[in-house]
């Protein structure tokens, strides 16, 4: 006798699922120079960074010299740690001249407490995650959208590289239109596009490996952290088993500016990168390690301010945005001639060449010295042209990102996994939502859609997404239903009162919301 067996597709969301976090701000930017104290430690990188955090950053600092800092560029006071990113360049098409885009409210850096037991950094923590040299996406066409998370084991799709490939994210910003979720695009999108879809400029975010083997630093930088298996979430190689908190960066790269429109060229990322692909991070501790376990245990507030954790606010006050903008690094001899921001410069800083792929990258030229080289090289790749890139350097100029009061950021947590009915590359057009501000609304919750399904059915979480609108962060939890039945006379000589489990993914979903 066949066994008759009814499939239930059901809208659900449970906001009590979503893990607690906190969001780091850090308004102020302490330095745009060559320097990378984990990659290239005691001498000058061959590409600019943007740096938050510490006024104790330097090219060999230390966790001694991050803690003993004079000042941070964040909100938080005893927050110590120097965060950096490459910055991101226009390239102009007719000139071959290159000039920075504008940040936006500096940085956020979001403290995600994932999984069971979160340990705090300890003292000479330190971290990155990206691969410099990447010029190629390797998990099919990058235009794509991701396959749903509960597939990617199938796929053979959670190697390292991988997880590493999907920890990048470019959203582009419409703040008229419906938002694109975190990490939906891994790759950078070209001029035309962000004319065409993104007004409000690019956020360009980036998530680190939070399983950890125990060890604070590694020879290669890398093999002592790795990604869980879908990214953000899900479960730890067995070789790494402790969990850290998840690690997220935004930086808002404000590529709509009016000083960017009808000009052709291509954007590029400070290591030469144009595609996105090589996009990097890096992260050293300068929190006392008491004082943030406390933060873990205790800051757990759904809303992520930091204003509602009493760890914060209690050891205070919170720095205002001026203070934050006034913190600054000292820069090193080497480079106190070099002008990262400065306009029209004849090349990236460093002498670095734009390198398109998909073959890597290879290491270009650092101008230790300072002065301009002669080198030229020719633009190819997917933008075309005949510009050519020479040498200049950067510094570590006055000039601060523009104000937090236009956008607060807000992504933050999964990539997407839509259907195959979703436009890549386009932008659904909703409801109107403004950029918020630093005023900030106490978070607000609607309730899910009830659950109907028949007797016996359980629900399971396969994957999580987090989609931001201004303000308005709705996070979807994707369930499938799973159904256990008896199997009857005719299979019961295979498997005598067994039970059966069968399920089916469920393509619909429903949003729980809270604002920010």
């Amino acid at each position: 006798m066949a066994i008759k067996t009814l499939s239930v597709f059901a809208l659900l969301s449970m906001f009590e699922a979503a893990s607690a976090f906190w969001r780091m701000e850090c308004r102020g930017r302490t330095g745009v120079a060559r320097i990378d104290p984990i990659m290239d430690a005691g001498t000058v990188s061959p590409h600019i960074h943007v740096v938050h955090g510490s006024s104790g950053f330097s090219m060999s600092s230390t966790f001694v010299d991050l803690s003993g800092g004079s000042c941070t560029s964040c909100a938080v006071k005893q927050d110590m740690s120097a965060y950096w990113t490459p910055a991101l360049y226009f390239q102009d098409k007719e000139t071959g001249e290159f000039e920075i885009v504008d940040q936006v409210g500096g940085m956020l850096a979001y403290y995600l407490l994932r999984g069971d037991n979160i340990t705090a950094f300890p003292p000479g923590f330190q971290m990155i995650s990206g691969s410099n040299f990447r010029r190629a996406y390797t998990l099919g066409d990058p235009k794509s959208p991701d396959p749903p998370q509960s597939d990617w084991a199938s796929l053979k799709q959670t190697s390292q590289d991988d997880l590493e490939q999907r920890a990048i994210g470019f959203n582009c910003l419409d703040y008229s239109k419906t938002p694109e979720p975190s990490l939906f695009r891994h790759y950078l999108p070209d001029k035309a596009y962000t004319d065409a879809h993104c007004p409000d400029g690019i956020r360009i975010e980036l998530a680190f490996p939070s399983c950890w083997n125990g060890e604070v630093s590694a020879a290669d930088h890398k093999s002592n952290l790795a990604y869980p298996d879908l990214v953000q979430s899900g479960n730890c190689p067995d070789t790494h088993p402790q969990r850290l908190v998840t690690l997220f960066y935004e930086t808002i790269w404000d590529t709509g500016a009016s000083k960017f429109q009808g000009r052709e060229g291509q954007w590029a990322v400070a290591n030469g990168d144009p595609t996105g692909f090589g996009y990097h991070g890096d992260f050293m501790s300068g929190w006392d390690q008491d004082f943030l376990q406390q933060a873990i245990d205790t800051c757990t507030n759904p809303s992520g301010l930091i204003s509602d954790c009493a760890m914060f606010t209690e050891n205070g006050p919170l720095q205002s945005e001026s203070k934050q903008n006034d913190c600054k690094f000292d820069v090193p001899s080497a480079l106190v001639h070099e002008d990262g921001l400065a306009k029209n410069l004849k090349n990236l800083p460093g002498n670095i060449q734009i390198q398109s792929g998909p073959q890597s990258a290879t290491p270009g030229g650092g101008d230790i010295g300072g002065a301009i080289s002669k080198a030229t090289s020719y633009l190819g790749g997917i933008f075309g042209g005949g510009a050519s890139t020479t040498s200049s350097s950067s510094s570590t100029s006055s000039a601060t990102p523009t104000s937090s009061s236009t956008a607060l950021g807000g992504a933050f947590i999964q990539s997407a996994a839509p259907s195959s009915s979703v436009n890549f590359n386009a932008l659904a057009s909703e409801a109107p939502q403004a950029p918020s501000s630093t005023s900030v609304a106490a978070p607000a919750t609607t309730s899910a859609p009830a659950v109907t399904s028949d007797p016996g059915v359980v629900y399971e979480i396969v994957s999580t997404q987090t989609v931001t609108n201004g303000a308005m962060v709705e996070e979807i939890i994707w369930k499938e239903p799973v159904k256990y039945v008896t199997a009857g006379a005719d299979e019961a000589a295979d498997v005598p009162g067994a039970a059966r489990r069968l399920r089916r993914h469920a393509h619909q979903h429903g949003h729980g919301r809270r604002a920010f």
